[in-house]
């Protein structure tokens, strides 16, 4: 089961989840900024073990160009996400803010489709209308 996607992808969500009320509740009493520095630290030391413990460290000057350049747009744009979402979590409920946030599935399918040249069908576009649909209901209504 551990080597299925659907199984990270879900647990991914799960996480997602109490990643939004946590931070809810973290945003208490202080800035939203800061809140996403005690994140990230905690992060950062998680990731450093994980990768430590597993054996899973590699040369820095072995990776590529391309790829530090991908991965290091990737981590501005994970921590510009960061900083706007602890911001609205600030500002909102987390009921509604999370749900907004999860309007990214239907930027990820279209920038897919634009950049990655994926291809996504009828049934595929439904759903991400589906998603787009329920997410605004929840988060208008």
């Amino acid at each position: 089961m551990t080597q299925a996607w659907q199984f990270w992808a879900l647990l991914s969500a799960v996480f997602a989840a109490l990643t939004a009320i946590f931070a809810k509740i973290g945003v208490a009493d202080v800035t939203s900024d800061f809140a996403t520095l005690i994140r990230t630290a905690v992060i950062l030391v998680v990731v450093v073990s994980i990768v430590a413990v597993t054996g899973q460290w590699q040369r820095p000057t072995e990776i590529s160009g391309r790829t530090w350049l991908f991965l290091g747009l990737s981590g501005l744009a994970t921590g510009a996400s960061w900083l706007a979402y602890s911001r609205a979590l600030k500002l909102c409920d987390a009921a509604r803010v999370a749900p907004v946030d999860k309007l990214s599935i239907i930027f990820v399918a279209v920038f897919g489709v634009l950049f990655l040249g994926e291809k996504l069908n009828l049934m595929n576009w439904l759903g991400v209308c589906l998603i787009a649909a329920g997410a605004l209901l929840l988060a208008v209504f």
